[in-house]
């Protein structure tokens, strides 16, 4: 079973802030998310929210990857895959601030590059609300674009050198972020066109300004338009009061005429006319529209840093209701100037101011750390009058810190209970050292005036005289707080701790923290008064339970019942009647009241949440290069059958032999007995060589004229089978058909042998 506040998102959320910001908060942090499964995802949220370098997010590479494993900040050995990109995009979403400074050497700079082309999505911590960014050159500016994305809020932006694409990198944060806070710290002056970049960026909340040009009338115009300004910061050190002045002057106070108002008339007939200016202006009176003229109207915190004087005039034309003013002078001001600071600070923001802070600036300390360094003696210390500040009723937190005003007296804090009757925290410059011969001059008995006059007090930090000067203190019970539960002596003087035990006792009976300076190397340190106050601290909670004891005995006693007696006493009672008439008229009083109902303009910006992405659909073309020509073959084919040439003997081979003459020859019936009667032999050669003659004659008037058709078809068949190409000469070829030997009816034997004619046969 856990316990009920972890069941609380939100009381677990605040118990964890808490713990992370104690000493050693993020330790303890870190081993509380390791502690179970439970705990493990706010208080990684907690624990990683909040950043001071990039070097935690490199470190969540994987060890293959980095140059040297235990010094992640030297950058990467080689390009992280897709793999690598896990944990550093899973703890990323939690990241809410981040930081980065270029001059520190934790961080290498080659790691931008590989972030900028290896990351597998537009923005790596997609969740981050503030970035500070502290560069000195053009590329750690560029470096910033990085981290730019659409749920950033707040920019811190400071740069030590003149860059001249300052104005390049500003375009490029407006059209990608939509900032509430914006933060520029430079010791060049701003952009020509600062105001112009910025102009689009009316969402602005809170704006710091602190560079040269810084107070001219564009920019005191443009912070002047912006509608939702709440916080404001400027550096007036080293200007002159008309520089001052010269950042109201284009400025148009809400509420002044504009050219509809006026009237248009030449004053020629004004006589016979009713100006109804005046009835305009009442009637929106009535109904609460009517705007009053003023400037930063809706502005609620200012810190202003410079001369107590130039402060003093920047605030002469404000005329918002400030709630929160915090002043960086230089330590010591000017007695008058600072009589004038002070009661235009009551006359202006007396009913509205909650706090007020007063610092000193960067040369005032540097200059009080040389002197309290150097063998020149002691620091001077001055008077810093609080009579002048005659009524704050508002103020609940009143903080001045400055290293050579430090001096106080017991009636300033009779001031401070008389104009600030509702403070809970007051803090009179804690960390002051005065020397051993001029001691501090505040005493536990102007502090039992502050706790009679302020039943708020919570904190109270000074430096004090711990002694009793009179024995009035304990004898009234008025300035006995219950309130004040923490107090802050620094450097304090302590000489008897048991008498200091029993006023504190008596003044703050409830105290649970009592703080002083016990470093023995710290400036300023001095062991008697060391030891003192750790005996008041031992000695005090036995001392305030002893306290509480008697007072509740105390009334206890003082609500006793008195005591009672029974009496009987005779309440018979003669009446009197007598009767009386009374006309009671009601007495009527007639009243118009005009009710008009309180406008309020909001304006609610829903922008639903976008997801930019980038989709190429151009199609894949693919250029290929087909021959589609037909493929032709030129071929002629001959279809002239085959020639065989053989030669046949003729000549019959007889014999002469005494036969009958009636007895046939002896030879096979050959082809040609079809077309020719039976021969018969003679005894006689020249009857045989006549019949061979015969024989031949008949087979060559019989098969050649078969074959002149065809030779003549096989020509005709070859030239339709052979088309001519394009661009050929149809005349190219030349088909000749050999004049058939039919034709020469001349012809010997002997040419008609020569033909290459096969033999067809029937």
């Amino acid at each position: 079973m856990f316990p009920t506040i972890l069941r609380d998102p939100d009381a677990a959320k605040k118990l964890f802030e808490t713990i992370i910001d104690s000493p050693n908060g993020r330790r303890s942090m870190s081993r509380l998310a390791r502690t179970c499964r439970a705990m493990c995802e706010p208080a990684l949220n907690v624990l990683w929210r909040e950043l001071d370098s990039l070097l935690p997010i490199i470190s969540l590479f994987p060890n293959t990857l980095m140059k040297r494993a235990r010094r992640p900040g030297l950058g990467l050995a080689k390009a992280p895959n897709a793999e690598d990109w896990s944990r550093v995009l899973a703890y990323g979403e939690r990241v809410r601030r981040i930081a980065y400074i270029e001059s520190s050497p934790s961080v290498s700079p080659s790691i931008f590059a590989i972030i900028a082309e290896n990351r597998p999505v537009q923005y790596i911590l997609p969740h981050l609300q503030q970035l500070i960014w502290r560069v000195d050159t053009a590329a750690g500016l560029q470096r910033c674009t990085i981290f730019l994305n659409p749920e950033l809020q707040s920019l811190v932006l400071e740069v030590s050198t003149r860059i001249p694409q300052l104005a390049t990198f500003l375009a490029e944060v407006c059209s990608t972020t939509q900032l509430s806070s914006f933060s520029f710290t430079s010791p060049t002056s701003l952009p020509d066109t600062f105001t112009d970049i910025l102009r689009s960026h009316n969402t602005l909340e809170k704006l710091v300004l602190v560079a040269p040009g810084a107070l001219s009338s564009s920019v005191g115009q443009w912070a002047a338009s912006l509608p939702m300004l709440r916080v404001l910061e400027l550096d007036l050190t080293g200007r002159s009061v008309i520089a001052v002045e010269g950042f109201f002057d284009d400025i148009v106070a809400s509420g002044a005429s504009t050219p509809s108002d006026a009237s248009s008339d030449s004053g020629v007939f004004s006589a016979d006319e009713i100006d109804f200016t005046e009835i305009r202006k009442s009637s929106l009176r009535l109904t609460g529209d009517l705007r009053s003229g003023g400037v930063f109207t809706d502005l609620r915190q200012l810190s202003l840093t410079g001369e107590v004087a130039n402060i003093a005039v920047f605030l002469k034309h404000l005329t918002s209701n400030l709630t929160h003013l915090e002043l960086v002078i230089e330590d010591p001001p000017d007695m008058a100037d600072w009589q004038d600071l002070s009661g235009l600070i009551c006359e202006r923001f007396s009913k509205s101011l909650l706090s007020l802070r007063i610092n000193a600036t960067g040369s005032s300390r540097f200059n009080e750390l040389v002197r309290s360094t150097s063998r020149g003696g002691d620091p001077p210390s001055r008077h810093l009058p609080l009579q002048h500040f005659t009524s704050l009723p508002s103020l609940l937190r009143l903080e001045i810190d400055l290293p050579e005003s430090v001096l106080f007296h017991n009636s300033d804090l009779q001031a401070v209970a008389q104009a600030c009757p509702n403070i809970e925290t007051l803090r009179l410059c804690p960390m002051a050292r005065f020397p051993a011969s001029s001691g501090p001059s505040l005493t536990l008995e102007g502090v039992a005036v502050l706790t009679q006059g302020c039943k708020r007090l919570q904190t109270l930090a000074l430096v004090l005289d711990a002694h009793t000067e009179s024995e009035e203190t304990f004898n009234s019970l008025d300035v006995s707080s219950r309130s004040l539960l923490r107090l802050h002596v620094g450097h304090s003087v302590v000489n008897d701790p048991l008498q200091t035990t029993i006023l504190l006792s008596h003044l703050a009976p409830y105290l649970e923290t009592i703080k002083w300076f016990h470093e023995k190397n710290r400036p300023g340190y001095v062991e008697a008064n060391a030891s003192g106050w750790q005996k008041v601290s031992d000695w005090l909670p036995h001392m305030q339970g002893m306290r509480l004891m008697e007072r509740a005995r105390a009334v206890h006693l003082s609500t006793q019942k008195p005591e009672t007696r029974e009496q009987s006493i005779d309440a018979t009672v003669t009446r009197i009647t007598a009767d009386k008439s009374l006309q009671a008229k009601p007495r009527l009083v007639q009243r118009h009241v005009q009710v008009s109902p309180k406008l309020v303009d909001r304006s609610t910006e829903a922008k639903p949440e976008l997801v930019s992405m980038s989709i190429d659909a151009t199609p894949s073309i693919m250029d290929t290069g087909v021959d589609a020509t037909p493929a032709v073959l030129h071929q002629s084919v001959s279809v002239r059958p085959n020639m065989v040439s053989t030669e046949v003997d003729a000549s019959v081979h007889t014999e002469t032999k005494a036969i009958s003459a009636i007895q046939a020859l002896p030879f096979e019936e050959s082809s040609s007995a079809k077309y020719a009667d039976p021969v018969y032999a003679f005894p006689s050669v020249i009857p045989a060589v006549l019949a061979g003659l015969l024989t031949f004659a008949c087979r060559i008037l019989t098969s050649y004229p078969l074959t002149i058709p065809m030779h003549m078809l096989d020509k005709s068949l070859s030239i339709l089978h052979a088309q001519p190409k394009e661009g050929d000469d149809s005349s190219s070829e030349k088909h000749e058909l050999r004049p058939s030997p039919a034709h020469s009816v001349s012809s010997s034997t002997s040419e008609l042998l020569d033909h290459d004619i096969p033999p067809v046969c029937l």
